[in-house]
């Protein structure tokens, strides 16, 4: 059995948003990632994936978004050996200035380019390739002028 996951890749202004995960967070905790959460269990639902991120975004930084595409999916495990299905969407920021909001999630938040997080060390290759799909597909259509 998979946890279902879904996170935004969010940009404005030629940024993308990333947080500084929670170090409480059991999964990945002091690392910078996109902003997403767990699916929970509805029953019969439709669009659980988007609502799902569309909360999970307000809940961990305070701001809204325009979900824009799909970018990728892809499976991991846990350190606790938890099978997770990760769903990645492209996202527009829309409204609300992002901030830590749940402290036990965000312990803070940054704006990066695209080339600042494909030359970063420190991130993880799944980041980069998150970002870089994202990124192809902002510019392969008028989303980057936000054009929608």
């Amino acid at each position: 059995m998979f946890v279902v996951n879904v996170e935004g890749a969010i940009h404005r202004n030629g940024k993308w948003l990333l947080i500084l995960r929670s170090e409480k967070e059991e999964h990945a905790g002091g690392t910078l990632s996109l902003i997403g959460g767990k699916c929970e269990f509805e029953g019969f639902s439709s669009d659980i994936l988007e609502r799902t991120l569309i909360r999970e975004i307000f809940e961990e930084v305070g701001c809204e978004v325009t979900i824009l595409k799909y970018v990728n999916s892809s499976s991991f495990v846990t350190d606790s050996g938890m099978n997770v299905i990760d769903i990645v969407f492209l996202c527009l920021h829309k409204s609300g200035e992002p901030y830590a909001r749940s402290k036990d999630e965000v312990d803070d938040i940054s704006w990066m380019t695209t080339s600042d997080i494909l030359v970063n060390t420190e991130l993880p290759g799944y980041l980069k390739e998150n970002i870089k799909l994202a990124d192809t597909l902002l510019s392969k259509s008028d989303l980057r002028e936000n054009k929608i």
